[in-house]
């Protein structure tokens, strides 16, 4: 009888499914008897270093810019031709938006592809955005393989 089992990406595994951008979830810690805050995000991932870019928005009534100092959690996965794959990222976002142009940091934000992903009531040409970047104090994937019962 076969059935499922997890086990953990390697190292490259974990590059070659991050790739250089995609979506995800990213959740901001809270209060201890609240939930997090979480919300739907496009990253971009650079393999090199490891590291984490958002381009994040604020609407001033949201509340949302009163967690960005807290610690976060970074959640993606999807379907492979080889079966589900996972990778959470913990740590804190650092933000680039005033950072001179030739950090490194935000450099690295160029190296990138963060999808555009059209999900405001208005253009995102209109949209004022703050770019952050998370380097993951832990980093993990994890995919299913087949396993004999």
């Amino acid at each position: 009888m076969e059935g499922l089992r997890w086990v953990q990406l390697s190292g490259d595994e974990l590059d070659e499914f991050l790739g250089d951008g995609g979506t995800g979830t990213l959740s901001f810690s809270t209060e201890l008897e609240e939930p997090p805050f979480s919300l739907p995000v496009s990253y971009g991932y650079d393999a090199d270093s490891g590291d984490f870019y958002f381009r994040l928005f604020f609407p001033p009534e949201s509340g949302k810019t009163d967690l960005v100092e807290n610690p976060v959690s970074f959640v993606t996965h999807r379907q492979t031709e080889e079966g589900q794959r996972s990778v959470v990222a913990d740590g804190r976002l650092e933000e680039l938006t005033d950072m001179p142009y030739d950090s490194s940091a935000v450099q690295g934000m160029w190296a990138v592809n963060i999808p555009r992903v059209d999900v405001f009531d208005q253009p995102q040409d209109d949209v004022t955005f703050r770019q952050f970047r998370l380097v993951p104090e832990r980093l993990t994937g994890r995919k299913e393989v087949q396993s004999e019962s």
